[in-house]
């Protein structure tokens, strides 16, 4: 099975600006935002991390947190960074904290794309979803010197390092919480069955 060889990251270390708290930790049908994606993607990875630069013990109650290598909030390819430093296996899943109903078979589709490439993204048929990504350790350099020049762009970085894409036919699995509003719009569509 190929969970053996991926670690799974929860991208947790954004402000959470729009939703005027940490994101991961807002409330969603009675549960924390990061436990509805841990529970979908915990299933299709070896082990589990969580990337935040906030709230730390919170997230460490259930998983080993990690954070940024690169300071004030440097955008999520900084946590990418972090993690596959961090990570043991040499591929890395990454889902935001704020994707709660991403695909059940993200990580599988993702591997079975992946060629040669050291990077592999979903996609739907109106937009990419960088941050939902399969990435090699072996892009760790390129990466960091990335970041060091200041770049912060997860497409133009994935360009450059020409990964591969995966389009997903639903793109309502991609959507994402990012205001209270969001939130309660979720709760209504989706009641207690997400």
């Amino acid at each position: 099975m190929i969970e053996s060889a991926i670690t799974g990251v929860i991208l947790a270390g954004g402000r959470s600006s729009r939703m005027g708290q940490d994101k991961g930790l807002v409330q969603v049908n009675g549960l924390p935002l990061f436990v509805h994606i841990s529970k979908r993607l915990a299933p299709q990875v070896n082990t589990l991390l969580i990337s935040s630069n906030q709230n730390q013990e919170h997230y460490a109650a259930f998983y080993p947190v990690i954070g940024d290598l690169i300071p004030d909030y440097a955008g999520p390819l900084s946590g990418m960074l972090a993690a596959l430093v961090a990570s043991e296996t040499e591929w890395v899943a990454f889902v935001p904290c704020d994707v709660p109903a991403f695909p059940d078979n993200l990580v599988q589709r993702l591997w079975n794309a992946r060629g040669q490439s050291a990077a592999v993204y979903a996609t739907d048929a109106e937009r990419a979803h960088p941050a939902l990504c399969l990435l090699n350790k072996s892009l760790i350099p390129t990466l960091r010197d990335y970041l060091t020049r200041g770049e912060r762009k997860v497409m133009l970085f994935f360009k450059q390092c020409a990964a591969q894409q995966v389009t997903f036919d639903d793109p309502s699995c991609f959507a994402n919480l990012n205001t209270p509003e969001d939130v309660q719009r979720w709760q209504a569509i989706r009641g207690e069955s997400e």
